[in-house]
């Protein structure tokens, strides 16, 4: 079931900026907020607390990426924090995955991390040595992840239509790089707006600076969930 409301990626280097951000919302505005590295690693797990005693939905998206038992103790760590969804790499094989899912326990959503969206194809073969296309192997990639028991991907929006042919339609495909028409894209490869988005059949967007660095941060988010919802 698709999520009505963007993911703002808070991809701050403080706590502090994040409760400035956050308050420019009306306290009964409900959001689903992104947590990533930078983020979790300056503040801890008290910014997802924090977050969570707000009333949002958090996606903690730090990507693990290790031997099975680790990834198993982290996630149960992770799920003790009340977070909605999180994810890991793909690459880590169905065992890692797997494990992750039986770390994590089934209320929260799992996802798994099928190629960067900052990674072209030419960078794919060239530093993965991965010789496929890009499209095969973000498939690959779905397939596996659903072979572990997770929940979905994280992918471009261009690749949403692969992964459900390859996976099933009510498999998760989260799609960052997400920009309004006419923003920049900064440092994303594989961009889509979010009418695009919705039209291909993604299941929730992210989306960071076009709402975060915004002279008007609350009038572009609702921007963009409006063109989001349709």
């Amino acid at each position: 079931m698709r999520e009505e409301r963007p993911i703002i990626a808070l991809d701050f280097p403080s706590f502090e900026q994040v409760k400035s951000f956050l308050a420019l919302f009306p306290a009964e505005e409900k959001l689903y907020v992104k947590i990533g590295m930078e983020l979790y690693y300056a503040a801890g797990p008290e910014i997802v607390r924090y977050v969570k005693d707000l009333g949002h939905s958090v996606f903690l998206d730090l990507k693990l990426h290790d031997i099975p038992n680790t990834v198993r103790s982290a996630m149960a760590v992770l799920a003790n924090l009340g977070v909605d969804m999180t994810n890991v790499h793909a690459a880590g094989g169905v065992e890692m995955m797997a494990a992750a899912r039986e770390g994590l326990g089934q209320g929260p959503k799992l996802i798994a991390v099928t190629q960067l969206t900052s990674t072209s194809e030419e960078q794919m073969h060239s530093d993965q040595n991965i010789q496929t296309s890009l499209a095969e192997s973000v498939a690959h990639y779905a397939r596996k992840t659903a072979e572990a028991g997770l929940d979905g991907v994280v992918c471009s929006a261009h690749e949403v239509q692969t992964i459900k042919a390859a996976t099933a339609k009510d498999f998760i495909c989260l799609t960052p790089g997400i920009r309004p028409a006419g923003s920049a894209i900064g440092d994303q490869k594989r961009v889509m707006t979010p009418n695009d988005a919705r039209a291909i059949g993604s299941d929730y967007i992210v989306v960071g600076r076009p709402v975060t660095q915004a002279q008007d941060p609350v009038e572009a988010y609702r921007a963009i969930k409006a063109e989001w919802t349709g």
